[in-house]
């Protein structure tokens, strides 16, 4: 097992600039996952380590010593423990990151049957809420728009919890474009609907159209919805938070649905 101890060795410089950098994320095509339960999720999902990074308490962590065993023939390097600290934006560090390539699904937006599409959310905190919801509601694929934050950042892969693994996220969207391509019913919220998310038939085809944390959804993507519908609540607050709206959208979703 290598070790790093120095902050000039050139490994571990472009590692730092991928923890800080969504361009340099995009440029490499590679992110950090921290912590063995993101290892854990990326393993169950088939997807291959390009690299594992150790502090020296994860060399005793019975936890991290039994996922090791399951990567076969990855490189592993042990970082000095202020190096890894570096790398790690956690205040309690996990001892473990792991370097993987990004994925790029490929499969077209027709073929979707439970969909989200996601307007300029812009903190990593909803983003990653939402897209742990959507993995555990079954969605198939998630669409972001430009102005949306790095799907694969840090703050976002942690919030997340592994959700990413189990779902195609597509970044960079035209969403206009998606909407116009999808094969079925176009959901948007709206604090002026008056269609309640309990009264809609949501057995078929569904696509959730969910905007940014204050503006809301942009005026074309909300023409484009088949139909507008609105959470119902008791009137003591004027809206809820994106990520709590979606999971309560996506969850009626799978209510309806056979199990």
């Amino acid at each position: 097992m290598k070790l790093i101890q120095s902050r000039d060795n050139p490994f571990f410089k472009e590692l730092l600039k991928l923890t800080g950098s969504a361009r340099q994320r995009g440029k490499v095509n590679q992110t950090l996952l921290d912590g063995a339960h993101l290892l854990a999720a990326c393993l169950d999902a088939g997807v291959t380590p390009l690299h594992i990074l150790l502090n020296t308490a994860a060399l005793q962590d019975d936890e991290i010593t039994s996922l090791l065993e399951q990567v076969g023939d990855v490189t592993i390097t042990h970082l000095e423990d202020k190096l890894f600290a570096e790398l790690s934006e956690l205040k309690t560090h996990t001892g473990i990151l792991t370097l993987i390539a990004l994925p790029h699904p490929s499969a077209a937006v027709s073929d979707s049957r439970f969909a989200l599409l996601l307007e300029d959310i812009q903190d990593p905190g909803n983003l990653g809420s939402i897209l742990r919801s959507a993995a555990a509601a079954g969605c198939d694929a998630v669409f972001l728009s430009q102005g949306c934050a790095d799907a694969w950042s840090p703050k976002v892969l942690r919030a997340a919890m592994g959700g990413h693994f189990a779902l195609d996220i597509y970044e960079q969207q035209n969403l206009l474009d998606v909407a116009r391509q999808f094969n079925g019913t176009l959901l948007a919220t709206s604090l002026q609907a008056t269609y309640s998310l309990y009264d809609c038939d949501l057995m078929g085809n569904v696509a959730l159209i969910m905007g940014n944390e204050g503006a809301g959804l942009s005026d074309e993507l909300l023409n484009l919805a088949t139909q507008k519908i609105s959470i119902p609540m008791s009137g003591k607050v004027e809206s809820l938070n994106v990520a709590a709206a979606t999971a309560i959208c996506l969850f009626e979703v799978v209510r309806q649905r056979p199990q």
